[in-house]
């Protein structure tokens, strides 16, 4: 990782806080990973129906991306540090839901059907508390760091979200084949507590600039009007919206675990962690070798790997081949994420953060969500092998569409 962090750039106040964002967002993201990898098991558990899985996404989708406009006028408006703390403890009380709702007892008590339903009832509640906690930990890092040290900071940001993005799906498939799952929830819920705690080591952090006066609508409209006009984050965002979309076979790792690879809870955690390995082998690979030149142009070779190697996890019958796929997807993923991260703290100024993040929410919300449900839908509709195929396909042929229609992104070079 880039020496980000240092005496000579910050001071001991400054220091200590960003020391606390990172640690809260790492124990934050850990837990969600965990959760999302129990619950898809525990959803085709229930069901053994792809569909089922895939969702779960759509239902979480809907009130995140409804909640999201409001979100960003809001986190303009008021204290992040504040806004932050508030997701945290919406969170924890989420993972405090889950747990019981698959405990032992609960599973006995009721029916599949009432399982199933608040489940989906959860999952929904996720979806708001998802509106504003991500927003929010973008517009809160440009507070933490000087301008000149934002570039740094988003490899800090997006190392913290990958290792725990690794850590989480394995450690869930683990402990959930060695142990009960309410002993699982009970150490999720514990890290969830050690999250809350380090927000407090942040301080206050009020809206920047002038207090606004304009409308609800009128506000959302200015977001809006800035993310149109700024072609590069507009690209940058697009493309990503619709190659994660069609692209993402996450959805389905508990059919290709169970049901293709014969791994079970296990392998699915491993499955699940290969992407974003691969992603913190690229982060570090950049900090020893920083993408200095023709970002736009690496960005969309990025995404037409990343469609070739879902073709390849599609049609492998092999574990590791498997593994393989995924975790060199998630290199060429990161190359996507690294990019356009830093185009939008870069091109964003101070008063529109908030909203510019709850718009980049939206795009990701609705690859990753509603790529979920596209994958279980097209399984569905056309086999689970032939869903991952088709969108693998599909993934490559908006790469190639976007290198010749968006010629500016593609010779982009910040």
């Amino acid at each position: 990782m880039p020496k980000l962090l240092s005496h000579q750039s910050f001071d001991v106040l400054r220091l200590s806080e960003f020391r606390g964002y990172i640690v809260a967002r790492f124990f934050f993201i850990l837990v969600l990973n965990m959760q999302a990898t129990l619950i898809s098991w525990k959803v085709y558990e229930l069901t053994h129906d792809p569909f089922s899985i895939g969702l779960i996404g759509l239902v979480e989708f809907v009130p995140a991306f409804v909640m999201a406009f409001y979100a960003g006028h809001v986190i303009d408006k008021k204290d992040k540090r504040t806004l932050l703390i508030l997701s945290v403890a919406a969170n924890l009380l989420l993972t405090v839901s889950f747990a019981l709702i698959t405990g032992k007892s609960t599973l006995q008590l009721f029916s599949t059907s009432t399982i199933l339903a608040s489940i989906y009832a959860i999952a929904f509640c996720t979806g708001i508390a998802r509106a504003f906690s991500g927003p929010t930990s973008f517009a809160l890092v440009s507070q933490l760091v000087p301008r000149e040290k934002l570039p740094s900071a988003i490899t800090w940001h997006s190392g913290s979200w990958q290792v725990s993005a690794v850590s989480g799906p394995a450690l869930a498939g683990l402990l959930y084949a060695k142990l009960e799952m309410s002993v699982t929830f009970s150490l999720m819920i514990a890290s969830m507590i050690v999250s809350l705690l380090a927000t407090f080591f942040i301080g206050p952090k009020p809206a920047v600039g002038m207090q606004r006066t304009e409308s609800v609508l009128e506000s959302i409209r200015e977001g809006f009007r800035f993310v149109w006009k700024t072609r590069e984050v507009l690209g940058a965002l697009s493309l990503d919206l619709f190659a994660v979309f069609f692209g993402g076979a996450t959805a389905l790792l508990p059919y290709f675990s169970e049901e293709i690879l014969k791994r079970g809870p296990e392998g699915l955690g491993m499955l699940r962690s290969a992407p974003a390995l691969g992603a913190i082998t690229l982060l570090f690979w950049v900090s020893i070798r920083p993408m200095k030149t023709k970002q736009g142009r690496q960005m969309l070779l990025s995404v037409a790997g990343f469609g070739i190697c879902t073709i390849i996890f599609g049609l492998s019958r092999n574990f590791w081949l498997s593994m393989a796929a995924l975790y060199l997807g998630g290199i060429l993923d990161g190359i996507s994420i690294l990019v356009r991260s830093t185009i939008l703290q870069m091109k964003t100024p101070d008063e529109m953060r908030g909203r510019v993040a709850s718009l980049n929410s939206i795009f990701i919300m609705s690859s990753n969500e509603l790529g979920a449900f596209e994958s279980g839908f097209t399984a569905r509709l056309m086999g689970v092998v032939p869903a991952v195929v088709f969108g693998g396909g599909m993934t490559i042929l908006v790469a190639v569409t976007t290198w010749w229609k968006a010629p500016t992104l593609r010779k982009m070079d910040y």
